[in-house]
């Protein structure tokens, strides 16, 4: 089995020059093409540390190939012509979990998978000298294959993750709609808390905890997957003391003792008790400070700190009256806070009108398929 591949990390729209960051912070070169993918190269090790690390990515995949395919004739002797027995040991399951076309030829996805599927299936029945009508049985690990089409350049790829990355293992229950974990990690990797992270940090509308709980992992420098399994784990050819190094290593690098001001406040009672159990499965309950308490009724004798909100709009909320009051609220209520930045993530585009204020700064991202914008507002510097 060969140490050396050529990887992807994926993310949300937006999110990839954050993602690039982070592996360049963990010592991984990388390069971006035209297609905005996160493309970086590395062993086993490599793989774990993007998995066990990464807080704003999707996946990790391996690149097991590409090349050129306007036909299914040359789907299916591209896909054939990879070493699948490198990569799939005798009996894995390999299900072709994905398939996407862009600008190709070729765009039916079900018929794509099913080529891809039969091109793996015969490879590996010549390599195994299995007779052609005898199926070799998929009762092994599990290898999820993905398909990817673009201006007729096929990508085959190997997932490594398994559950998203944004699946960080902490939520025992999410309440109404919670914005993704890696989605609330990258925001607040765009704020200027991770600068001075002794800062007072305040979500006034918590809901489950998902923007506090990253805060407290990030400021302890705590790997967001150090309480989940990914796909890798369960390959033989993937070496468990690989693994068992890269968490150890995780291990030493978190700060347990370091002094985090981290608060969460809802008007929801149920979603503050939601918040607390969520940071006590993961071992936060003491960090932060979860409060049943009004938004209207936040105020705060501290300076510099930095706010971040996902208020509740549109369907949330129940209607754009409701939406439009809380945001001239909010306006109100943070105005007093003026040495404190503010990020508000939401979309509605009549946000600014109502809340009484232009944004210093605005940054288009996606949350799922939801665009939406982070108005950005700057406290004044303390002199």
């Amino acid at each position: 089995m060969k140490n050396n591949f050529n990887l992807v990390a994926t993310a949300a729209a937006g999110l990839e020059s954050l993602t690039a960051r982070e592996l360049r912070d963990l010592g991984i070169e990388t390069k971006m093409d035209d297609r905005s993918r996160v493309l970086f190269s590395g062993d086993k090790e490599t793989i774990a540390k993007a998995n066990l690390w990464l807080r704003t990515a999707d996946r990790v995949k391996i690149i097991i190939g590409e090349f050129p395919a306007k036909t299914f004739d040359e789907l299916f002797e591209g896909v054939y012509a990879l070493d699948w027995a490198d990569i799939l040991p005798f009996g894995a399951q390999f299900p072709i979990a994905k398939a996407k076309a862009i600008k190709s030829d070729l765009h039916n996805e079900p018929s794509i998978q099913a080529i891809t599927k039969k091109a793996i299936a015969k490879k590996m029945q010549v390599h195994y000298h299995r007779p052609e009508n005898v199926p070799i049985p998929e009762t092994g690990a599990l290898f999820s294959i993905e398909v990817a089409l673009h201006k007729n350049v096929a990508t085959i790829m190997l997932d490594t993750t398994g559950e998203s990355l944004f699946k960080r293992g902490y939520r025992v229950d999410k309440g109404g709609a919670p914005i993704k974990e890696n989605m609330a990690a990258a925001i607040i990797m765009l704020t200027n808390w991770r600068a001075n992270m002794s800062r007072p940090f305040v979500d006034p509308t918590c809901g489950s905890g998902t923007f506090c709980i990253e805060a407290a992992l990030i400021g302890m420098n705590i790997a967001p997957g150090f309480n989940r399994d990914f796909a890798f784990e369960a390959w033989p050819w993937f070496e468990e003391e690989i693994f068992k190094k890269v968490r150890d290593d995780a291990e030493g690098l978190a700060n347990y003792d370091a002094k985090l001001d981290i608060s969460g406040f809802d008007i929801d009672g149920r979603m503050i008790q939601i918040a607390q159990e969520n940071a006590l499965e993961i071992g936060l309950d003491d960090i932060i400070q979860f409060k049943q308490m009004r938004l209207q009724d936040f105020r705060s004798e501290k300076l510099d700190g930095v706010l971040i909100s996902n208020p509740p709009y549109g369907e949330r909320l129940g209607d754009e009256t409701a939406a439009y009051q809380l945001y001239e609220e909010m306006g109100e209520t943070f105005k007093p806070l003026e040495t404190w930045s503010k990020y508000i993530i939401t979309s509605d585009l009549e946000f600014e009108k109502h809340y009484g204020a232009k944004a210093t700064k605005k940054r288009k991202l996606y949350n799922g398929r939801l665009r939406t914008d982070l108005y950005q507002y700057f406290g004044k510097r303390i002199k």
